[in-house]
Parts: C-alpha cells; structure tokens; sequence
C-alpha cells in the first residue's frame, strides 16, 4: 500500500516535470518562430514586437498548462490585480539598486570609465519599454506556471535548481557563452524565482527583472551604448570581464540572501499597499 502511494507521488512528479519541459520548449519554440518571422525587420520595433507576441503566446500557453495541472492561474500568480503595481514598482525600484551596485563596484575595483552618449529621451523610453516586455516574457515562461506546479510537487528549491538550468541554456542558445549563460543568467534566475515564490506572483519580479536589465544597459554594461558606454582601460580587457562576473555574483548573492531572509508576511503585506 505505502509502495503504491509512493508510486504515485513519484509518477505526479515525473508527470509535472514533463509537463514544464514541454512549456519552456514550447516557448522557446515560440521566440525562435517570431524571430524568424522578423528576420528582414531588424530594428527596436522588431524586437518589441517579437518581444510583446511571445510574452502574449506564453501567458496564453499558460492556460491549457495550468488545466492540465489542475491549477488555477490565480494560484501560478499571472494574473493582474490590484496588488499588481503596488509588487512591481518595489521590484523596480530594488532592481535600480542592484544594478546601481554592481556599477559602483565594477567602477571601484574594475578598469572602466563612463562615456555620455547623448540619446534621445525617445530611444531610453524604447528601450525602457523593450526590457519590461523582455522581462514579462520570461518571468511568465519561467516564474509562473514553471515554477510554481514544480515547486507543489517537488519543493521550491529543487525547482529553483531546474528552471535555472533550462533559463541558462535558454540563453546559451540566444548566443550566451557558459559562464554567462550559469553564472550570469542562471544565477539571476534564483534571485527572480525567489521574488516570485516570496511574492506568490510575477509582479514584483518582472519590476527587478526589467529594471535590472534597463539598468544595465543604462550604464553600458550590454556590451551596447546606453546612456553611457563603457570604455575598458587598455590591456585589462579580460581582467575587467572576470572582476564584472565577481561583482555580480557578490550583488546577486547579496539579493538572494536579502529575498530569502526578508519576513514573508512583511513582503506580502507590502505588496497588497
């Protein structure tokens, strides 16, 4: 009788761990798909639409998903409400901080200097818009119902684990090298993932998400010009690389402590303001 019991858990486990490999591939599937149809439109507005279709078609994959697993979209914390803004400002506003860290520290212990490149309000306020719909892409792919069936099933850190492999090798195949793709966006994803399981929703994650990528590409650190650009002092190149994953560890660990320390009721109460 136990044994049966314990079949069965073990096979709903399975089950639901298939079931989320199908959705991330299936979203992939999606970007890949839209990508392709905007290949001859190479601009900001390709991205955001291509960005704006496959955050649409993932909340919309949601849907027969979170049925299959017998789960309310209200219980995978997709669904807008009036606690929405109220979680995703404070998200942005930490996101901002996290990244205005990393700067500082890069800046402190790194070998780079910031160049004003003078863009329009109206380019900031693309790109803006074009992170924001970036980050609720992947915090609905990955933070709503990825993360929360798996986490019914199989504990929240195990889940944790799981879909930052996935969201590493994600990026691995847009282009990521290794270290990048784990320590860079794997490592985010714990941080994400955490907001998300703290919050009992996407809100607050798809505001850090965002304001950390806006922010990053604010100060130059995307490889491409924002606001500023970065210029490395020559012949440290690679030294500079090293000590900007180090940084980032070091504010990401900082933030997965901060997140995991913070008094639930407390992030849930502020969230409902």
């Amino acid at each position: 009788m136990k044994r049966t019991v314990y079949n069965k858990i073990t096979d709903g486990r399975i089950k639901t761990l298939l079931r989320v490999l199908l959705f991330c591939m299936l979203c992939a599937l999606i970007l890949v798909t839209g990508s392709a149809s905007l290949k001859n439109w190479k601009n900001s507005w390709a991205d955001l639409s291509l960005s704006a279709f496959a955050a649409t078609a993932s909340f919309l994959l949601t849907i027969p998903f979170a049925k299959w697993e017998k789960l309310s979209l209200g219980q995978l914390g997709v669904v807008p409400g009036k606690a929405t803004l109220g979680r995703m400002l404070p998200g942005f506003f930490i996101g901002l901080l996290i990244a205005g860290l990393h700067l500082s520290l890069v800046l402190t212990f790194g070998h780079i200097s910031l160049i004003n490149t003078t863009l329009s309000f109206s380019s900031v306020a693309l790109s803006f818009l074009l992170y924001l719909i970036l980050a609720a892409r992947e915090e609905i792919t990955f933070r709503g119902y990825a993360l929360r069936s798996l986490s019914y099933k199989i504990g929240p850190w195990k889940a944790q684990i799981i879909l930052a492999i996935i969201f590493a090798l994600e990026h691995m195949a847009g282009g990521f090298t290794w270290q990048q793709a784990f320590f860079g966006s794997g490592v985010g994803a714990l941080v994400f993932g955490l907001a998300a399981l703290r919050t009992k929703g996407i809100a607050m994650p798809i505001g850090l998400h965002a304001a950390w990528n806006f922010g990053q590409w604010c100060f130059g650190l995307k490889n491409i010009p924002g606001i500023w650009q970065v210029s490395v002092s020559k012949g440290f190149e690679e030294k500079n690389e090293q000590i900007t994953m180090i940084c980032y560890l070091i504010v990401m660990g900082l933030a997965i402590a901060a997140f995991y320390l913070y008094p639930l009721r407390t992030l849930s109460k502020a969230a409902k303001v």
